[in-house]
């Protein structure tokens, strides 16, 4: 379960209505994942931390995701931490930025829920300083948790480019069954790729 909760956070002169919360989803939350890592709501003050984190990584990052080309300022995260509030507000699901030692590592998220079919996919990005010492893994555990015992959610689904072996490695050690490729399913900048379909069901329904 989500703890640590606090109240939202403002920046001086900073327009509520950018982040239009309904009062019962109007609290943030931490959760701790081990030793100093943990999991935050994104929350618009941490926009220019991120979007530094994002351009000491860009290179790599965009090898793999298409939204980083797009990702030019600090304020194109804080719109993209808009929506995810409202997103988590409207209980579609919620991303949270990945925090070690204080500093920002990097992201996990849920697309928006899908409540019809209780299902939802996870998408999850990385600094390079920080690969290799399993917080990924571990928020992704965290996150799947929240998804099936909090949402009440049937199906959690990741998907990842053939091309980035590391980004598919997580959900083989998370239990997921390997569902199939995609191809040519997504444009990057280096041109087309294939994408691999991991998915996990929720064993208290099985």
């Amino acid at each position: 379960m989500m703890i640590g909760l606090r109240a939202l956070h403002r920046e001086p002169g900073e327009d509520l209505k950018a982040i239009r919360y309904h009062a019962e989803y109007s609290t943030m939350f931490t959760y701790a994942l081990g030793g100093s890592a943990e999991l935050r709501l994104l929350e618009p003050h941490q926009a220019e931390e991120f979007y530094a984190l994002v351009d000491a990584n860009r290179a790599r990052l965009r090898a793999f995701l298409p939204w980083v080309d797009g990702t030019r300022g600090p304020e194109d995260v804080r719109a993209f931490i808009g929506k995810a509030l409202e997103q988590y507000a409207g209980r579609l699901g919620f991303h949270a930025g990945i925090w070690t030692g204080g500093r920002a590592a990097g992201c996990i998220g849920m697309h928006p829920i899908d409540w019809n079919n209780r299902g939802v996919s996870l998408g999850y990005w990385i600094g390079e300083e920080h690969q290799g010492k399993g917080l990924v893994t571990a928020a992704c555990r965290a996150v799947i948790r929240e998804c099936f015992e909090t949402y009440g959610l049937h199906r959690v689904e990741i998907r990842c480019s053939s091309m980035n072996t590391r980004s598919c490695a997580i959900p083989g050690r998370l239990g997921f069954h390997r569902e199939g490729t995609m191809r040519h399913a997504q444009k990057l900048a280096s041109g087309w790729t294939d994408i691999e379909v991991f998915s996990l069901l929720n064993r208290a329904e099985s």
